[in-house]
């Protein structure tokens, strides 16, 4: 991942005349204008050639649909989870938030899950199931490679993802409620608050996973060596770069701000000394100012009504359909419903445009990828739907 963070914080309401806000020339369209399905939070292609587009409900059940079929209407069922994963309205950052599939699916079958389990109030669970000649998952198979108790409901991150090293990573977030009350995000010791990577290759029951020896914490005493960034608060959806392998991130706020990372080993991202670029300000704290041992963000956004309060990561378009994204970062709100488009310069290590998307703005509630480079997300509202982006005609 990318060393670049030459630039400092980029405040997007008080962007530098440099910075390019031009409205994008791209239009949100409906996707699958006939499919609905309940709290859509995970889409993935499997890397199998297949061109499937799997979808990962929050209550449990995981579907997949032709990519390129925009009337479909019924998906099919690849896995119900809904026994074992435990989701409630009333706490409703549980349930099944991750999906990812290995890099050999096609020969292998093994697929990769997080979610909270029946058995015990707030623990997550990540664990590796094998499927039936990639169409149905066996239930059955079930080899859990790492349970996590979570002290709250909330912050649970979620995403999990194989990034081009063959290691599969995995957000977590400080564990919940609020200023992080347990000081996870600075504390090592605990897998909370951090960015884990993993070695599933070759998982089995007497060693789950393991341990990347190029993980910054392998050989430190007193830390968890599965960390591989941390000070997190509670990234909602991280993605690499097909292109770059660069690691984005977007990292949700308390009371004022909204942030992007790119992620790097051994990366302290701040919280709960910084909000975003910001001293945060403890009970009975102080926080800390800027400092090389932190890493702030590439950007960030204040809480107010015509940006949003709490940050949807999206992913870099690699796709041919829409030319206009290329190499652009996509990103939305899910209180406003706002979308933009940023542009990172690696060469130069700065941010060169975040240009808006102009939708109807719908809560966004998660974004995706098809393993040709498209870019989807998804909202709740109308039952669940979801959308990708087009060029637009003018």
């Amino acid at each position: 991942c990318t060393e670049l963070r030459a630039q400092s914080t980029i405040n997007l309401a008080d962007p530098p005349p440099t910075l390019n806000t031009e409205p994008m020339p791209v239009k949100v369209v409906d996707a699958y204008p006939r499919l609905r399905l309940a709290r859509p939070i995970v889409l993935t292609g499997a890397g199998d050639g297949s061109g499937r587009l799997f979808i990962a409900g929050q209550r449990g059940k995981i579907f997949f649909v032709d990519a390129n079929d925009s009337q479909v209407e019924q998906p099919t069922l690849f896995a119900d989870l809904t026994s074992r994963v435990s989701y409630k309205d009333r706490e409703n950052e549980e349930g099944l938030l991750g999906l990812a599939f290995h890099p050999a699916f096609k020969t292998n079958g093994y697929f990769f899950v997080y979610y909270t389990t029946r058995e015990r109030p707030h623990v997550s669970v990540i664990s590796r199931f094998s499927s039936k000649d990639g169409n149905e998952a066996d239930l059955g198979s079930e080899l859990k490679l790492l349970e996590i108790q979570q002290p709250f409901w909330n912050h649970n991150g979620g995403t999990i993802q194989f990034g081009p090293d063959g290691y599969l990573y995995v957000a977590l977030g400080d564990g919940g409620k609020a200023n992080d009350p347990l000081g996870s995000g600075q504390d090592v010791s605990t897998l909370l608050g951090s960015i884990l990577r993993l070695d599933v290759n070759q998982a089995s029951a007497n060693q789950p996973y393991p341990i990347p020896a190029s993980n910054p914490f392998a050989e430190k005493s007193g830390a968890r060596s599965e960390i591989y960034a941390f000070g997190i608060r509670n990234i909602w959806r991280m993605a690499f770069d097909t292109k770059t392998g660069d690691l984005w991130a977007a990292d949700v706020g308390q009371n004022d701000w909204e942030e992007i990372n790119l992620i790097s080993a051994g990366g302290n991202y701040g919280w709960n000394l910084r909000e975003a670029a910001h001293k945060f300000t403890l009970a009975g704290g102080l926080g800390s100012g800027p400092s090389d041992e932190l890493t702030d963000p590439l950007v960030e956004y204040p809480h107010t009504e015509a940006w949003g309060k709490s940050i949807t990561g999206g992913a870099v378009y690699r796709g041919s359909r829409t030319p206009a994204l290329d190499g652009y970062y996509l990103y939305g709100d899910y209180i406003s419903g706002r979308l933009w488009a940023l542009k990172y310069d690696r060469e130069t290590a700065s941010v060169t445009e975040n240009r808006p998307v102009i939708w109807d703005n719908l809560p966004v509630f998660t974004f995706g990828q098809t393993d040709d480079g498209e870019v989807l997300m998804s909202t709740m509202s109308g039952g669940g739907r979801i959308y990708r982006f087009r060029q637009s005609a003018n």
